[in-house]
C-alpha cells in the first residue's frame, strides 16, 4: 500500500515539474510528463498501448520541434548567429526574474544580439520578434501536450481513488 502512495505521488510530482519543464528551460517537461503516465500504466493498467504510443511519439517530436522551431524562426527572418546567442542568454537572465523576465529576456536577448551583429534596429527587431514567436509557439506545444499528459494521469489517478 506504501509503495502505490509513493508511485501516485511521484507521478504527480513529475507531471508538475513537467509543466514547470514547459517554460523553464534546462528540465524537460514533456519527457517528465510522459514518465508520469508510464507510472500511472504500470499502478493500474489504464491507458491503451495505443495512448502510449502516441503520446512516446509527441513527446520525441516535441523535443525536437523545440529546439528547431525558434532557430528556424530567427533565420527565416534574418536574425545573426550573435541574435540567436542572444535570445538564449537573455532568455536564461530572465529566467531568474519570473517567467515574463524569461521570455522578455529571449525578445531583448535577439534584438540586442542582432545589433551587436549590425544590423539596423528595424532588421534586429524584425529577427528578435521572430526568433521570440517561434520560441512562445514552441513553449504553447509543449505546455498542450504536456498539459493533456497531467490532465489523463489526473483522471486516471481520480478514477481509480473513487
Amino acid at each position: 500500500m506504501a509503495i502505490d502512495i509513493i508511485l501516485i505521488l511521484t507521478a504527480i510530482i513529475l507531471s508538475i515539474v513537467g509543466i514547470l519543464g514547459c517554460i523553464a528551460p534546462g528540465l524537460p517537461g514533456p519527457p517528465l510528463n510522459y514518465i508520469s503516465m508510464l507510472i500511472i500504466q504500470y499502478q493500474y493498467q489504464s491507458f491503451s498501448y495505443l495512448t502510449l504510443i502516441v503520446f512516446g511519439i509527441l513527446t520525441a517530436l516535441i523535443l525536437v520541434i523545440d529546439y528547431i522551431l525558434p532557430i528556424w524562426f530567427a533565420k527565416k527572418f534574418g536574425a545573426t548567429k550573435q541574435g540567436i546567442w542572444g535570445s538564449i542568454i537573455g532568455m536564461v537572465a530572465g529566467m531568474f526574474l519570473t517567467p515574463i523576465g524569461m521570455i522578455l529576456g529571449i525578445l531583448l536577448g535577439a534584438i540586442i544580439g542582432d545589433l551587436i551583429a549590425g544590423r539596423t534596429t528595424s532588421q534586429a527587431s524584425k529577427s528578435g520578434l521572430a526568433t521570440f514567436t517561434g520560441t512562445l509557439m514552441s513553449i504553447g506545444l509543449k505546455l498542450m501536450i504536456s498539459g493533456t499528459m497531467l490532465v489523463l494521469v489526473v483522471i486516471e489517478i481520480i478514477s481509480k481513488s473513487i
